[in-house]
């Protein structure tokens, strides 16, 4: 016993060591004596915490940090008053350095030692931070909110159960695949933001397809029919985004229902080669031209995610009306490739885990993925014309071909 109390006393002063050598660092150029809290007085924080959640009573405990709160408080106002400034963020550490010192001698020793490193973690990326904030638009912070309100808020109170006559719409699976798109598109939006402005068509064309191909090829077709000069630039671009939907659909099945990775593996694999192997000879035939990077504006579209969300319901609902036969759920996955293969992609998936044969549940997000190369081919055509559109229909038809090949003899 005498052992542990050793341990928790000896964390809680590590613990204030930890923020006092982070907080120390940050004022290492103040002279001596114009600080108000340090390294060595954090450190004795600390144990302050500790020893005084080793007295008996919580009451005791209480009292013991109003008492260290008022002159400590009283302290920082004064230097604060001295320095022209409003920052509390000393007066907050002292007192958290004091409260993990004292959950340290009471409570959980791992979550105290975390909270130590994440509140010392946290005081040092200052400047990071802020920068971040700076950096920070109106539509990511409002994308992310929306997000974590789809997740933390509404996600727990949805019924884990299904409600229709049918037994095949559960507004909790519903729901939480429709979070696992929206985030799925998000950091597809990070990853571009975080590495800066566009380089080049190709690059925008990958991070696009994390979140929407369909986009990609026809705002891409565009500029493709406006600059005849940057074809092969576009065409590289659209192929990529066209692979990287591949895989993200395959990451999406999986993530779902792991036990269709081998069965999904080769088919996907073949296509998606042939599609990178086209892009990167496009690429090369670019050369020099001109690039014409592509602005993603809304890294989260509400309405969009919403659309998904009822279109899901549809075609969870129809497959599940469909099931008993292999036809019928080959021919709504190929009408529903038409508009989005993540829906009857993760629909599927759901089912596979659900009992449906583990062939039919590939055969139809491979007939959604064919379906859904077609159209985005048909928008090829309509938005950047007959020879950006046929050229792009005929990879599109030989990867699908080579996946076709690949599903059948592998």
């Amino acid at each position: 016993m005498d052992i542990e109390l050793l341990q928790r006393t000896g964390l809680a002063i590590a613990i204030g060591l930890l923020i006092g050598v982070e907080r120390g660092w940050q004022e290492r150029e103040a002279r001596s004596g114009a600080r108000v809290a340090g390294i060595r007085t954090f450190t004795l924080i600390g144990a302050l915490g500790g020893i005084c959640a080793l007295l008996p009573g919580s009451t005791t405990l209480g009292f013991a940090m109003l008492a260290f709160a008022l002159p400590f408080g009283f302290f920082e106002w004064r230097h604060a008053r001295e320095k022209g400034t409003v920052s509390v963020t000393d007066f907050v550490a002292g007192m958290a350095t004091f409260a993990l010192g004292a959950y340290a001698a009471r409570g959980n020793m791992a979550i105290a030692a975390a909270g130590g490193v994440v509140t010392a973690a946290i005081l040092a990326e200052r400047q990071v931070m802020h920068a971040f904030l700076q950096r920070l638009t109106w539509v990511e912070l409002r994308a992310a909110l929306l997000l974590l309100v789809m997740t933390v808020v509404l996600l727990p109170v949805l019924p884990d159960q299904t409600l229709d006559p049918w037994n095949a719409l559960n507004p909790h699976q519903i729901w939480l695949m429709t979070v696992l798109v929206g985030t799925v598109s998000y950091a597809g939006y990070i990853a571009v933001r975080v590495a800066g402005e566009r380089r080049g068509l190709l690059f925008a064309g990958i991070m696009g397809g994390i979140a929407t191909s369909t986009t990609v090829t026809w705002t891409f077709a565009r500029l493709a029919r406006r600059s005849p000069g940057a074809t092969a630039e576009v065409m590289a671009a659209i192929l990529a985004a066209w692979m990287m939907s591949l895989l993200r659909m395959t990451a999406l099945a999986v993530a779902i229902a792991p036990q269709l990775l081998q069965p999904l593996a080769p088919a996907i694999a073949a296509a998606a080669g042939l599609l990178l192997v086209a892009a990167a000879l496009a690429y090369r035939a670019a050369g020099r031209t001109e690039s014409h990077g592509l602005t993603l504006k809304d890294p989260f579209e509400l309405g969009l995610m919403l659309r998904f969300t009822g279109l899901l319901a549809v075609i969870m609902l129809l497959a599940k009306l469909f099931s008993g036969g292999a036809g019928g759920l080959l021919a709504l996955g190929g009408l529903s490739g038409l508009l989005d293969v993540d829906p009857i992609t993760l629909s599927m998936a759901k089912m596979a885990n659900a009992g449906l044969a583990h062939p039919l549940a590939v055969s139809t997000i491979l007939v959604a993925a064919t379906a859904n190369g077609l159209a985005k081919s048909v928008l090829a055509v309509v938005f950047g014309g007959w020879r950006l559109g046929l050229s792009l229909s005929g990879l599109a038809a030989l990867s699908f071909a080579a996946g076709l090949l690949a599903y059948i003899f592998v």
